[in-house]
């Protein structure tokens, strides 16, 4: 207990005292994400480079409280995955890199995890009727896991405070889970990467001070792909808190960026665009639309998550593949009567005022009624 206790606690201090440096070297350096009206809600340069902080928060929280050599020998690797994953980031937030590099890098860190720390879906505990899993299809879907996992987080990070605070929570839950049945190494991965995201999220909470860029998004992707897959295949044999679904429970806990990706990535490949392409269709930006606000939808997407694993941890009785059903269903619902219901006009409230283009409309009319009452005037002189 004493370990995790200290483990977040370094990592929260490190990423708190950091971020701040971080802000004013890369203002210096003009590093920032820059304004795109059609997609970004930021209307000025804002930095980029907080999942640095985050990285070294995380990192040496591990380090200095993890025993590498004794029980957790596969934490090694892990850094060298961390490592892999923050030079991938550190150059797509800089100068930005080809989804096809980012990919392969993916894959890299999927084969180090796999091999080198024997990270591996080998039982699918029931799911549609399998149990333990051919080799070769194990690597398969480790892989798939680790890699949509890791895009899932990136790819949600579109609202202020929103990857932070999923990431945050579903890291505790994990981290809770360990604490409970006495695994202290993933107790502290799960607990130091929500010490650090805690920290970040001062900085990060709309309106935001500081991103955290690829960088950090592909990081916490990372993390919860480790947790997860360790969460599922030790999960039914620990004896304090057994968990008999554990592919079911652990889906829960991750449903709402899983989900939300496929979902996404389902929508582009049917319209014959590339999975990766940028539009509007993430469920932050439904909820975006019905006119919510950034800690709005922060909250509410957080709401979500606690009440999926919830869902699953307290139903996982119905067995893998009825409670993957129910929750996929119960997803899909939400999401789609939030689509067909949502409003055909944009609406978006930032600060107390009212966005750009509803602004342009706005003083557009003004000019219309004040020309037509000139002209109204000018006939009445006549």
């Amino acid at each position: 207990m004493q370990q995790i206790i200290i483990g977040g606690i370094i990592a929260f201090l490190i990423t708190f005292y950091v971020i701040p440096v971080i802000i004013k070297v890369a203002t210096a350096k003009k590093l920032y994400d820059e304004p795109d009206g059609d997609r970004k809600f930021h209307k000025k340069p804002i930095p980029s480079l907080g999942g640095l902080g985050m990285f070294v928060g995380l990192s040496l929280s591990l380090m200095l409280t993890i025993d590498f050599w004794h029980g957790a020998n596969e934490f090694q690797f892990y850094m060298a995955a961390f490592l892999i994953i923050f030079f991938v980031g550190i150059k797509d937030d800089i100068v930005m890199l080809s989804p096809a590099k980012k990919f392969a890098a993916q894959l890299a860190v999927a084969a180090i995890l796999m091999v080198k720390s024997h990270l591996l879906i080998t039982n699918m505990q029931g799911f549609l009727t399998l149990t333990q899993i051919d080799i070769t299809f194990s690597f398969f879907l480790t892989t798939f896991a680790i890699v949509v996992i890791i895009n899932a987080f990136n790819l949600i990070d579109g609202v202020d405070g929103l990857a932070g605070s999923v990431g945050m929570f579903t890291s505790l839950v994990f981290g809770g889970f360990f604490l409970l049945n006495g695994n202290i190494p993933y107790a502290v991965l799960g607990f130091g990467l929500a010490g650090s995201l805690m920290a970040f999220l001062i900085y990060n909470f709309h309106p935001a001070k500081i991103f955290m860029g690829d960088t950090g998004s592909l990081l916490i992707g990372l993390v919860n792909a480790i947790l997860v897959i360790k969460f599922i295949e030790s999960g039914p044999f620990y004896t304090n808190y057994p968990i008999h679904a554990s592919p079911a429970v652990g889906f829960g806990i991750l449903l709402l960026p899983l989900m939300d990706t496929l979902r996404v990535f389902g929508i582009r490949i049917l319209h014959g665009r590339s999975p990766f392409s940028p539009d509007r269709n993430h469920l932050h930006h439904i909820l975006l639309d019905r006119g919510m606000g950034h800690k709005s939808v922060t909250l509410t997407c957080v709401g979500i998550t606690a009440l999926f694993s919830i869902m699953a941890f307290t139903l996982q009785g119905l067995g893998t593949t009825f409670l993957i059903l129910l929750l996929i269903v119960s997803f899909y619902a939400g999401v789609y009567a939030l689509h067909f219901t949502r409003s055909k006009v944009r609406m978006r409230v930032v600060k107390g005022e009212l966005e750009d283009e509803v602004v342009e409309m706005t003083n557009r009319r003004i000019k219309l009624i004040s020309l037509f009452n000139r002209g109204a005037v000018a006939i009445d002189e006549d």
